[in-house]
């Protein structure tokens, strides 16, 4: 009998050690799925999960349709363990949460849908200037005030640098030198100030002194309320003359802040010279932005993917007007691509580069892959790559696939790209008022 119950129990063993293993390697084979995939409009795809024991629950029915040989439980609640045929219905979001035997949560894959379309990459220089929404705190200072104080008003006040100062006493705050105009003219009262930091509105009182050095009323904080600078147009869409440029927003230069736009817009630009980047010193492409001339377009938008907007209706002249179809994340290899740029102000090149990795980890973000230029003409002019570059366009097999984004310090022949079906995404879900900023830009 003791035989016979220590052979039951060895069996017992085996099978829960079976279980285990193959529960183990279940799940792992789930989560080697990717968290996020981009779908075009109106095709149709398959995915084998091979997971007998897997459902999934739509938390939408009308951006995706499932289809399988297997029964479906609902409409949007779905066991399968044969190929799944996913066929996207209009432009959305779906997520699809994975469950074990339906009742053990595995992880939530999020299907972006986008209209299948073809647009024009550009890799042009173009100056870009834009206006925050309010003042941006960028650092804090004591001064000496008349009474020999030290004093720091807006610091004590509860102020910190990146916040964004919004109201002062009720009214939007105009222009920095409306500021200081009201500070001229202060009557020693306190100063009711709003400011945004984060997500959230504060309020806070400031009490204002007098520099001993100005003779002057002082807050004790630095501010910025706009931005210009040079960068590289990645593509336009030539029906809706909607743009995206860039690959990754633009931020302040001393708080790293994403910079809250009120409106801005994109200009024609002069390349004056190439400073040639090397180990541990980035370059850069020295330039002016040409603002005598008809602005080429108006930005409606700065996010981590980029800067986006609507181009003037006279500027699609100055661009490249070739179509390229969109090439999505799990169309990307490995190996040779090229990218479109502009170095010399005058003409846009196509230069040979690599790409050296695909990473699933910053799938939504500005560095979805990393490249590296190969092209020697280019290696030549600027060391690889150098600032004013970000946003040109990166093609592989006759299609638009990203931009470049950001150079690596210590090797400017490499860097980092965005995946072109983010920024795509950024122009679908633009909130375009196309008659007020068409009247903008005129």
């Amino acid at each position: 009998m003791s035989y016979a119950k220590s052979g039951k129990n060895k069996f017992i063993f085996f099978l829960l050690t079976c279980f285990v293993v193959l529960t183990l390697i279940y799940i792992k084979t789930i989560f080697s799925l990717p968290s996020q995939i981009t779908l075009f409009e109106n095709r149709e795809y398959t995915y084998d999960f091979k997971s007998p024991f897997l459902n999934i629950k739509l938390d939408t029915e009308d951006v995706l349709m499932l289809e399988s040989r297997d029964v479906s439980l609902n409409s949007v609640n779905f066991k399968f363990s044969t190929p799944v045929m996913f066929k996207p219905q209009k432009m959305g979001r779906v997520n699809l949460n994975m469950e074990l035997f339906g009742f053990i949560p595995l992880k939530t894959m999020q299907v972006d849908v986008i209209p299948d379309r073809e647009v024009v990459p550009c890799g042009n220089t173009i100056g870009v200037k834009i206006n925050m929404e309010g003042f941006l705190v960028v650092a804090l200072s004591e001064f000496e005030t008349i009474d020999g104080k030290s004093l720091a008003p807006a610091k004590e006040a509860g102020i910190k640098p990146g916040d964004l100062i919004v109201e002062i006493n009720k009214k939007p705050v105009e222009s920095i030198s409306q500021l200081i105009k009201y500070l001229d003219n202060f009557d020693g009262k306190s100063i009711h100030v709003m400011y945004k930091r984060g997500n959230s509105y504060h309020n806070a009182i400031i009490e204002p002194a007098i520099s001993l050095e100005t003779k002057k009323y002082q807050l004790g904080m630095w501010l910025r309320d706009s931005t210009a600078g040079i960068g590289t147009l990645t593509f336009y869409d030539p029906e809706t003359k909607k743009f995206g440029a860039l690959g990754h927003g633009i931020t302040d230069v001393d708080t790293g802040i994403l910079m809250p736009l009120d409106d801005g817009e994109i200009v024609e630009s002069s390349i004056l010279a190439v400073k040639k980047g090397k180990q541990g010193e980035p370059g850069e492409l020295k330039g002016i932005l040409i603002e005598d001339k008809e602005k080429l377009g108006v930005i409606s938008k700065n996010c981590d993917q980029g800067i986006y907007g609507i181009l003037n209706e006279n500027a699609k002249n100055e661009f490249p007007d070739k179509l390229y179809s969109i090439g999505l994340k799990n169309e990307i290899k490995l190996g040779a691509a090229s990218i479109m740029s502009n170095i010399d102000g005058k003409s846009v090149e196509e230069f040979d580069i690599e790409i050296q990795k695909i990473s699933e980890r910053n799938a939504s973000g500005s560095k979805g892959m990393m490249i590296k230029v190969t092209d020697k003409r280019l290696l030549e002019a600027t060391g690889g790559i150098v600032q004013g570059m970000s946003g040109s366009p990166i093609l592989q097999n006759g299609k638009l696939i990203g931009a470049v984004t950001h150079v690596l310090i210590n090797d400017p022949t490499k860097g980092y790209g965005i995946f072109i079906e983010n920024m795509i995404k950024n122009i679908d879900t633009l909130n375009t008022n196309v008659n007020t900023n068409m009247k903008k830009a005129s």
